[in-house]
């Protein structure tokens, strides 16, 4: 078990909007992230002077993590992007 965490960027990058991971220590991921020596995205992204923010977590595995990737849109699961009505 670990923690899957949704990025949420503060402008798109070409066609990306969101990062999906997971991570067995979380702010260890996310420090690699910061660096740009995590995901090859995120380190696009940081070239490119984009920030971002977690915007939602879950506790799972990988095969949890696979199964969030599979439904597609990442917008769809982003409480920034989707935030809840009142």
């Amino acid at each position: 078990m670990g923690t899957i965490y949704l990025l949420h960027f503060d402008r798109p990058f070409k066609h990306a909007g969101h990062y999906l991971g997971w991570a067995s220590n979380l702010d260890a991921r996310l420090g690699h992230h910061l660096n740009g020596t995590g995901a090859n995205l995120l380190k696009h992204v940081k070239a490119a002077g984009i920030g971002w923010v977690v915007a939602r977590t879950w506790t799972g595995d990988r095969n949890r993590e696979r199964q969030l990737k599979n439904q597609g849109s990442r917008a769809r699961l982003c409480p920034i992007c989707n935030p809840p009505k009142p």
